[in-house]
């Protein structure tokens, strides 16, 4: 039996959390012995999409795939990148014409096989086409290659991020949840081997509102109007959860989470 170890680094929110990340991932990755590591990124520009140099800082890092999701859309500027770069992402189940691609198949130094795919919720989300169908066409074509995969979530309800799981258990190694920014606690193994967590949370700055500015957000709260966001400052983290999979039967074998630095063990200090 051969591990496989996968680690998946949470929605990375502004550039300074994107050179915090590139600081932090290699020692990371040592740290873990990952073989597959996976990044979300579309909230690095500002909060709104990605550039070819953020990726490229990414995977100078040690990154081998980049998840995106919904607001990779609303920077124009990231499309050129997810046309160009098969290994960035966006969620499969956008309509046909849109540019990149929802899924990567990543082969290690041995031979074996990591399919990373990304597919995106409905709920309270874009009215895009069915996830659940999505995921199905898109494994029929993965399955024939590999069933070590790896799946980014992408959705805003837990309801529908919990569906999936159950939905997917069995057929794919692993469904991270991603795009709420707030890391869950419900890591786990489910019954036919698919590690699953809904949310692994973000990277950037936790002073703020998931990313943001307080104030801003206190703004748009209370007073319901619009109120442009901008990035918050201080107490930079990192969450990320790792993942270990057995290659010869594509379940997953463990699943933890980590924050960096490790913010449980200062709240006990």
């Amino acid at each position: 039996m051969k591990e496989i170890s996968v680690l998946f680094i949470g929605d990375v929110v502004g550039e300074p959390a994107l050179e915090f990340v590139c600081q932090k991932l290699p020692e990371m990755i040592e740290a873990k012995k990952a073989n597959v590591v996976v990044v979300n990124g579309e909230n690095i520009w500002q909060g709104k999409g990605l550039n070819e140099n953020h990726a490229d800082k990414l995977f100078a890092a040690g990154a081998h795939v980049i998840t995106t999701g919904n607001h990779v859309w609303e920077n124009w500027k990231s499309r050129p990148l997810l046309a160009k770069n098969n290994k960035v992402l966006r969620p499969f189940n956008y309509p046909v014409g849109n540019p990149g691609r929802g899924y990567y198949i990543y082969e290690m130094e041995d031979g074996v096989k990591v399919a990373i795919l990304q597919i995106q919720g409905r709920t309270f989300m874009a009215d895009i086409d069915c996830p659940f169908r999505g995921a199905d066409h898109a494994l029929k074509t993965i399955l024939s290659q590999t069933n070590n995969i790896i799946v980014d979530f992408h959705a805003e309800a837990t309801a529908e991020k919990q569906s999936m799981g159950w939905y997917l258990d069995g057929q794919v190694s692993a469904l991270i949840g991603t795009h709420t920014h707030v890391p869950t606690a419900d890591s786990q193994i489910l019954p036919s081997g698919t590690a699953y967590v809904s949310d692994v949370g973000m990277c950037g700055p936790h002073s703020g509102v998931i990313g943001m500015r307080k104030d801003i957000a206190l703004k748009r709260y209370t007073l319901g109007t619009a109120h442009k966001y901008e990035l918050a400052e201080g107490d930079m983290r990192i969450n990320s959860v790792h993942i270990v999979i057995d290659s010869e039967t594509g379940q997953a074998m463990s699943i933890s989470r980590q924050t960096t630095p490790d913010y449980e063990k200062r709240l006990g200090d």
